[in-house]
């Protein structure tokens, strides 16, 4: 017989009590509701610190792109003369366009000023206007020959300096009214305005608190420079500290005396009295008389009882336009000759030099080839090799090493893919510089991992019994792959294509090894034309030093930002659309 040991029996636990109740349990509950409570907290404290920024930078993208809309121009009428446009009367394409637009658009722009002779004054008043404005006015007679030999109502485009005035962005011009009667006399070329009383004594006593802060602002810098002071250092910095010495100097002497005559330059504020039509800029002023030079012709010899002081708030050394150049843009808008409009150039022009010309019309259209370029090559290429990978490739090492590698490549940044691109398709095979088919190669190998991850993941959601069921029918692999689960998964397969593109839209820096970052004045007909891109566009404004390219910058980043969240918006339409829950 087998002996059997038996163990002895075992106590069974006791079932240990659950404390609710107690003081303890109570407030390990109510300590763990506040740990929750401050998660909770946190995390809205953080989704609200991410929106302010995100907020914080498209208000300010658009603060700064919103003046790119919208331009300035003039209406002027313009006399087409026959005898200069077309001599021989022969509407020859080749007459009309070589005649001199420049000239005719010139004089009857001066024609609005006709006290302007001296040239450089003229030349700055041929500055406010275009140097595309001959242009415009030669398409128009090229468009339609019967304007010659009569006046041609044209809207004139201002410069860019012009533009920005008009948009705030120069000067602040403040007005205040004078009652007093006036007495003129001219001595010299100088005008001046006298009065019975000190009607100019606040004038003068705003005129000496500025030049006290620019005096305190001067030393401050000279203190600065001090500090500079010691061997090697430079002839330049020893003479800025001579001039600026001597500048306060001659402000702390000037402002020693309240009641003394105030000499006004380039460095403080500008002053200007109107009166009957006329404007004149203020050299001197005293407490009851003013000294300047004409600007807008007025009338002598009269006594003037309603006039206006008028300051330009910002020196004219710290602006792009003077104060004359001011005074005649203010005149054409006192007239109602200037309008402001949107901008149809900013997307009809190509690039150019000029801020006010600028367009982003090439930027526009080689994008879009490019892109195109990039979706006919990876999307078919993408797709294929998911299908294959997910539903024929067998199982193996090989594919294994595949998987792993199209996974790394998807994290590989795009100025690799960049230099690939130059080594191989520009410097191996040849093919040309800037040009839209080399950047949607480019980029077809930066986003063809994604497309390809995207698909498979497409093709696992697709639900298995959809293939076995094709398959139990009689369906071969392929039919059952093609006909019923790649159908199925192709919502997800579109989605995964439009971000990818979104993603190629917005690059920048592979463009660039290739040598998209040319300047391109015309806008490409083809892949192979040299073209450029918006990311690129943006780069290129954004390094230019012209204030009005600023907002150019800010606009076109606006206009990608806007193709970006359209894009991406499809792709959240497209899965709604078509997501099926299986």
């Amino acid at each position: 017989m087998t002996e059997v040991t038996i163990s002895p029996p075992q106590t069974l636990p006791v079932a240990r009590r659950i404390d609710y109740f107690s003081e303890e349990a109570t407030a390990r509950v109510k300590s763990r509701y506040k740990a929750e409570a401050r998660f909770r907290l946190m995390g809205a404290m953080a989704v609200g610190v991410a929106a302010f920024f995100v907020l914080f930078l498209m208000g300010d993208i658009i603060r700064k792109g919103l003046p790119a809309f919208t331009e300035h121009v003039i209406t002027l009428t313009i006399p087409l003369d026959a005898a200069v446009i077309d001599p021989q009367g022969t509407r020859d394409v080749a007459t009309l366009r070589a005649a001199d637009y420049t000239a005719i658009t010139r004089e009857a722009f001066r024609a609005l000023f006709p006290h302007v002779k001296d040239r450089r004054e003229r030349r700055a008043l041929d500055g406010l206007l275009s140097t595309g404005v001959p242009d415009d006015v030669r398409d128009a007679v090229l468009n339609d020959p019967s304007l010659i030999g009569r006046p041609y109502s044209a809207r004139l485009l201002l410069s860019d300096d012009a533009d920005l005035y008009f948009k705030g962005v120069g000067t602040k011009l403040l007005r205040a009214s004078g009652t007093a009667p006036l007495q003129t006399s001219e001595t010299g070329g100088d005008v001046t305005l006298s009065a019975p009383s000190p009607v100019f004594a606040p004038l003068l006593a705003e005129i000496k608190a500025n030049a006290t802060r620019l005096a305190t602002a001067s030393e401050r810098e000279l203190a600065k420079l001090q500090l500079s002071a010691g061997s090697g250092v430079s002839a330049a910095l020893d003479a800025k500290r001579a001039e600026l010495t001597t500048r306060i100097e001659t402000l702390r002497k000037n402002v020693a005396d309240a009641q003394a005559p105030e000499r006004l330059d380039t460095s403080l504020a500008s002053r200007l009295i109107a009166f009957q039509g006329g404007i004149i800029k203020l050299d001197e002023v005293a407490p009851a008389r003013v000294t300047g030079k004409v600007i807008l012709p007025l009338i002598p010899g009269k006594a003037i009882n309603d006039w206006q002081i008028i300051t330009y708030d910002t020196p004219e050394t710290n602006r792009r336009l003077s104060d004359l150049e001011i005074t005649w843009l203010e005149h054409l808008k006192a007239q109602g000759l200037v309008q402001s409009g949107f901008a149809t150039r900013f997307f009809t022009n190509g690039d150019s030099r000029e801020p006010e010309l600028a367009g982003i019309r090439g930027a526009l259209v080689g994008s879009a080839l490019t892109l195109l370029v990039t979706l006919l090559l990876c999307l078919p290429i993408g797709v294929g090799a998911a299908v294959y990978l997910e539903e024929f490739a067998p199982k193996n090492r090989l594919t294994d090493i595949l998987e792993v590698n199209i996974n790394n490549l998807a994290a590989v940044p795009s100025i690799v893919f960049g230099l690939l691109g130059l080594a191989m398709f520009l410097n191996f095979f040849g093919l040309p510089r800037s040009a839209p088919l080399v950047g949607g190669l480019v980029l077809a190998l930066l986003v063809l991992p994604t497309i390809i991850i995207a698909s498979r993941a497409a093709l696992k959601a697709v639900p298995p019994s959809i293939k076995e069921a094709a398959l139990g029918v009689g369906a071969s692999h392929q039919q059952a792959i093609f006909h019923h689960v790649l159908p199925l998964a192709m919502p997800g397969i579109m989605t995964g294509t439009i971000i990818g593109m979104a993603h190629a839209l917005g690059e920048t820096a592979p463009l660039l090894m290739i040598g998209m970052v040319a300047f391109i004045v015309e806008v490409p007909k083809g892949v192979v034309d040299a073209a450029t891109v918006l990311p690129v566009q943006i780069y290129l404004w954004s390094d230019l030093p012209e204030l009005a390219f600023q907002s150019k910058t800010a606009a076109t980043i606006m206009v990608l930002l806007a193709f970006l969240i359209v894009m991406n918006g499809a792709a959240i339409l497209l899965r709604r659309r078509f997501e099926r829950r299986w």
